[in-house]
């Protein structure tokens, strides 16, 4: 007996795998990450079953954005977070962001997609009217991402949740000196650019020179100089 779909399909009834992986793709290009299978289901009128293999076969080959694992926030997760934000301080956090980042840009020199890169050059530039620190986020974590490494990745976002907290985070300087933005926005496109010209050992040294200036910069701001100014 036919299915009879009593919703908007979005993938068209008897939809061809192909259009299906179009349809996936433009959702992907439209926004960050993918709404639930349970919505998509009932958005495109195909099976679970299929829907899943071909999410699978997309991420897999860089079409679609890694899932994003543990989206939704546990209490226990934030119990965890808010334990390592006690034991950590600035330089603990930009430390580690050293030893994982510049590798992160070296894996997704080799294996990111055509768009994976595409967001990874977008988010690279930032507005004026952008708060100054929701686009670097942005950059950093799609090239996590696209370093195919979903373990890595996972650790990375605890990391920076663990960055964000209050105590941890320095205050920001208000307003942000538009020639800092300026020169991030720079670092950022290099390190994009060595991303989309598959050179990953410029890429590794795009992302060194950057979180070296992070570096010095929070250095600067804890000083104790700085603290009185």
């Amino acid at each position: 007996m036919a299915q009879t779909h009593h919703h908007t399909n979005l993938a068209g009834t008897g939809s061809t795998l192909a259009h299906l992986r179009g349809v996936l793709a433009k959702l992907a290009e439209s926004d960050e990450t993918l709404p639930p299978e349970r919505e998509l289901v009932k958005q495109l009128g195909v099976p679970r079953s299929r829907l899943r293999r071909v999410l699978a076969e997309m991420r897999a080959s860089g079409q679609l954005p890694p899932a994003q694992v543990g989206r939704r926030t546990t209490r226990k997760g934030h119990v965890r977070t808010e334990a390592l934000a006690r034991l950590a301080n600035p330089t603990d956090v930009i430390e580690l962001r050293l030893a994982l980042e510049p590798q992160f840009a070296r894996l997704a020199a080799l294996r990111a997609s055509p768009l994976e890169i595409a967001r990874i050059t977008r988010d690279a530039n930032s507005s004026p009217d952008d708060d100054y620190g929701a686009p670097d986020l942005a950059f950093h974590l799609a090239i996590a991402g696209a370093s195919r490494n979903a373990l890595g990745h996972e650790l990375y976002n605890v990391l920076r949740q663990v960055g964000a907290d209050a105590r941890i985070r320095l205050p920001s300087r208000s307003p942000m000196c538009p020639k800092r933005r300026e020169a991030r926005d720079a670092e950022h496109r290099r390190i994009a650019r060595a991303i989309a010209e598959r050179d990953p050992e410029s890429a590794e040294e795009a992302m060194l020179a950057h979180l070296a200036s992070v570096r010095a910069l929070i250095m600067d701001r804890m000083s104790p100089q700085s603290a009185k100014s």
